[in-house]
């Protein structure tokens, strides 16, 4: 996937205009009921206090989680006022650049427009991503963030003007730290982009595959000295500055701490969370889609609403094959695109299989999730390429009926009455 980075494909191929009528589409559906419930609810509970004093400057709430999710979440009071516009504004728009961001690295990464359009559609009616658009927590902007880094270093590969390539790979380093700054579940992912870099420029190398000008790497111009400064220093750089407010609040829960020693107290305090919890779950309950998680269900704002964290029931098994195709693909193929999807749904599946973190949760497998439905959208384009499109058309359509049917439990519309949910059951572990 070297020479193929450098190759220009017909502007008519670039579903460009498709990517922003998706985006658009699914960002009037975020902002649809984003003030429902008119209260805080579930996480929002801890994050709401944290961004009022950050606001305030007079106390730093939450030190287990880095600041940028929480001052972004500040950001959306400061402009739109201390109510639901305010507390989730930002969290939609991240929702909506993350959908953006997906569709176009999936792009760059695969040149297939069926694959792009497959995985906008997978993406948009996949549950985690539409759910987290509607309420502050941190997961999103740690989410949108990562998807944009993988944008733009994709789009750099694919450059063929070197300071144009440059400039989106300085871009995808300041994407990433921002992305770890929003929450530490990106972090176990950062080196990747720095290893595909490595990876693609040894490719390169060894099979002679150059630029027209003889420049073996992967972005023209950038050699790997280089691209460790914009892939490796830079997101660390960007990273450290989101601190600087948590360091200015005097007594706060850093006073007399250097970066280093923030830090370690941040881990002991991730670590102390060992009480178990009812909605706690496993890896193995994530990948199988067994284990829900009720954001919300009261009676509130004169209805019964609902709101719960689960993957699409269809697509998140589906996409299990779509991982197995893309692995095979990689492995017999030399498929790069799907190479680099199911690495990177390896990568963040299996951070949490061995991690020490004795509490986890489903949204963990959001970021997981993101690559799970890029694998499979890169099955569904080959299965449409081989002569199987009606699969193609049946899973998307299949995707898009289940999303419809699921959205009242999704979007806090109004419920018939306080056993409603009862409908959406479908296994004893969503309950």
């Amino acid at each position: 996937m070297t020479r193929a980075h450098a190759t220009r494909v017909p502007a008519s191929d670039d579903p460009l205009l498709a990517c922003l009528g998706l985006t658009l589409g699914f960002a009037l559906l975020c902002l649809w009921r984003l003030w429902l419930p008119s209260g805080p609810y579930f996480d929002e509970i801890h994050y709401l206090p944290a961004a009022r004093e950050l606001l305030t400057g007079f106390d730093y709430r939450n030190p287990e989680h880095p600041p940028l999710g929480k001052e972004i979440i500040a950001a959306g009071i400061w402009l739109l006022g201390d109510n639901p516009w305010g507390w989730r504004i930002f969290s939609a728009l991240a929702g909506t650049l993350a959908l953006f961001a997906g569709m176009r690295a999936l792009w760059h990464a695969s040149h297939s427009r069926d694959a792009t359009l497959a995985y906008g559609v997978l993406l948009a009616t996949g549950f985690l991503l539409f759910v987290h658009a509607q309420i502050a927590m941190l997961d999103i902007f740690m989410a949108a963030f990562f998807l944009t880094a993988l944008w733009l270093f994709a789009s750099a590969c694919r450059q063929r003007r070197e300071t144009r390539a440059r400039l989106d790979l300085i871009a995808s380093g300041i994407a990433l730290g921002l992305s770890m700054a929003a929450k530490w579940n990106a972090v176990p992912l950062a080196p990747l982009l720095g290893l595909f870099f490595l990876v693609m420029r040894i490719h390169a190398g060894t099979s002679r595959k150059r630029f027209a000008d003889g420049d073996a790497s992967p972005v023209r111009g950038v050699s790997l000295v280089e691209a460790a400064l914009w892939l490796g220093v830079l997101p660390l750089a960007v990273y450290s500055a989101t601190f600087w407010p948590a360091f200015q609040v005097e007594n706060g829960p850093f006073a007399g701490m250097d970066l280093l020693g923030a830090h370690l107290h941040m881990l002991e305090l991730q670590e102390s969370v060992k009480e178990a919890h009812p909605y706690q779950s496993t890896w193995g309950q994530w990948v199988l889609n067994t284990r829900a998680i009720w954001y919300l269900y009261e009676d509130t704002d004169g209805a019964q609403r609902g709101v719960m964290l689960i993957g699409n029931p269809l697509t998140m098994l589906l996409g299990l094959i779509g991982v197995a195709w893309c692995a095979f693909a990689a492995l017999f193929h030399r498929r790069a695109d799907a190479g680099f999807a199911v690495t990177l749904y390896a990568a963040s599946i299996g951070f949490w299989i061995v991690t020490a973190k004795p509490i986890q949760f489903y949204y963990h497998y959001f970021l997981p999730s993101c690559f799970l439905l890029a694998c499979l959208a890169l099955l569904l384009a080959r299965l449409r390429a081989t002569g199987f499109g009606w699969a193609y058309w049946a899973v998307l359509a299949g995707s898009v009926g289940v999303f419809v049917y699921f959205y009242p439990i999704l979007g806090a519309a109004e419920l018939s009455g306080e056993q409603a949910f009862n409908q959406w059951m479908w296994l004893d572990g969503w309950r």
